[in-house]
């Protein structure tokens, strides 16, 4: 059995994996819960239940970065980072998850 260096670099990795797994639910592409549940696909849940997932993974990895004191929030953007500090996947998480500053449309009436 090969022995793994847990190293920042190593934290930092999994983060990035589970950012991008959380991403690749939230927008409906295939992720490696598909080939675990391939029958799932049929029920109008799964989508509900894989973002779960995702978000949990996630969640995971941060808490171990912190406890390891690994600056995870490098790795997203100012809005996500607020939205993982929070710790609730809410709608606003699955409706902003990509929006910046930059990129808001501020409508006036």
């Amino acid at each position: 059995m090969e022995m793994i260096n847990l190293s920042g670099n190593f934290f930092l990795n999994k983060l990035e994996e589970a950012k991008l797994h959380f991403e690749r639910a939230l927008d409906c592409k295939h992720t490696e819960f598909d080939d675990l549940y391939p029958y799932m696909i049929e029920h109008p849940q799964f989508f509900w239940y894989k973002r779960y997932v995702a978000w949990s993974e996630l969640l995971t990895i941060v808490k171990l970065c912190e406890d390891t004191k690994i600056d995870w929030s490098e790795c997203f953007e100012e809005n996500q980072v607020e939205y993982v500090k929070k710790r609730v996947m809410s709608s606003t998480v699955l409706d902003c998850w990509y929006e910046t500053n930059d990129t808001r449309e501020h409508v006036g009436f």
